[in-house]
């Protein structure tokens, strides 16, 4: 800033006619800097006096070197290690810095820790299964139940020590104990009811095609005379069920494509069941595990009535709220005030005012 002004000032003087000495003893220059300054103005104009391109420090490293470490990271890593690291890959190069490697990564964005796992669906019949279940979601059909049914097997029933932690630094936090005792394992198969949100729920030591069917049994049994849809994933116990399906024709089974049993709705429940009531809780017994799942299964749905009562009712009236003044508007007190009669006279002769409200 402080160059550009008296380059400048070096302009405007020599405009006003001030010789170059003159013009160097006022400024605090050497005359050849005003000598260049000058003729740079004369030659280029205002553009003259921006610093010209300097060439610099040549790149050591270049648009190529990032070919190369990104050429690597397609080859396996050296034999006994799983995968890449910034070392690693410096190492292999000989010539790359290893910091000048982690600025590279950075600048693709390319993350050498993170781990990321998908499954593809090798089904030929995807699009077609994935839009029967989709229409069954989008738009059911007329009078029918539709069911998202799935089991969550080997549930634990894990006893450890539970309590509060405080850290060095006061806060406290949940904690538990790193050594559990196991008490068995059970199996939840879960029926959520599309419509409503509504789980029905059953508890099997096993989940052979025979407690999955009397699980089935129970389901109808809650809709009597209605028509079922229900949304199953591939495994082995839940195809094949001819006969069963012939003794209940009002029963549909819908099948996700194969590997996409994300597309079954009680999928996105079952984690909610997970995260909210089995993480971090400690049991003593298969059937205090049982209880458990049933309060929360019990609390869940009760919630769900809750919000669908809620949703019949439809929008609650909005809100009343008082209209404000403008004279209780910080500012417009005085403007207010000299508007009303017999007021502005008072407010102009600074005569008292006295409002009885």
């Amino acid at each position: 800033m402080q160059a550009d002004l008296k380059r400048a000032r070096i302009v405007l003087l020599a405009a006003d006619g001030v010789s170059t000495r003159a013009i160097a003893k006022a400024v605090g220059v050497q005359p050849r800097i005003v000598s260049l300054w000058r003729r740079r103005y004369a030659d280029h104009g205002l553009d003259g006096l921006k610093d010209k391109p300097r060439p610099g420090k040549k790149p050591l490293y270049t648009p190529a070197t990032d070919k190369r470490i990104l050429e690597f990271l397609d080859k396996p890593p050296p034999a006994g290690f799983g995968r890449w690291t910034g070392p690693l890959l410096a190492k292999a190069l000989s010539d790359v810095d290893v910091q000048y490697v982690w600025r590279c990564l950075r600048h693709y964005k390319i993350d050498l820790a993170a781990r990321k796992s998908w499954c593809e669906s090798n089904d030929p019949d995807f699009a077609a299964k994935a839009a029967d279940v989709v229409g069954l979601y989008v738009n059911p059909p007329v009078k029918a139940i539709v069911l998202c049914v799935d089991e969550k097997p080997s549930i634990q029933a894990l006893e450890r020590a539970q309590g509060y932690l405080k850290l060095p630094n006061g806060r406290a936090l949940t904690g538990q104990s790193h050594d559990y005792k196991r008490h068995g394992t059970t199996t939840l198969f879960a029926a959520l009811q599309l419509a409503t949100g509504k789980v029905i729920a059953s508890h099997s030591k096993r989940r052979r095609r025979v407690e999955f069917l009397g699980f089935m049994d129970s389901v109808v049994a809650a809709f009597p005379d209605r028509e079922l849809h229900v949304i199953l994933d591939n495994l082995n116990t839940h195809k094949k069920n001819e006969r069963w399906l012939k003794k209940h024709p009002r029963v549909h089974f819908h099948f996700t494509p194969t590997r996409a049993s994300w597309l079954n709705q009680v999928e996105t429940w079952f984690s909610i069941l997970q995260g909210q009531s089995l993480s971090g809780a400690s049991f003593t017994a298969i059937k205090q595990l049982q209880e458990h799942i049933d309060a929360f299964i019990a609390a869940y749905n009760e919630k769900r009535r809750a919000n669908r009562l809620e949703k019949e009712k439809g929008p609650s009236a909005p809100v009343q709220r008082p209209t404000y003044h403008p004279a209780l508007i910080p500012g417009t007190r005085s403007r207010v005030l000299a508007s009303l009669p017999g007021f502005g006279c008072a407010l102009a002769t600074g005569a008292e005012v006295s409002c009885k409200c």
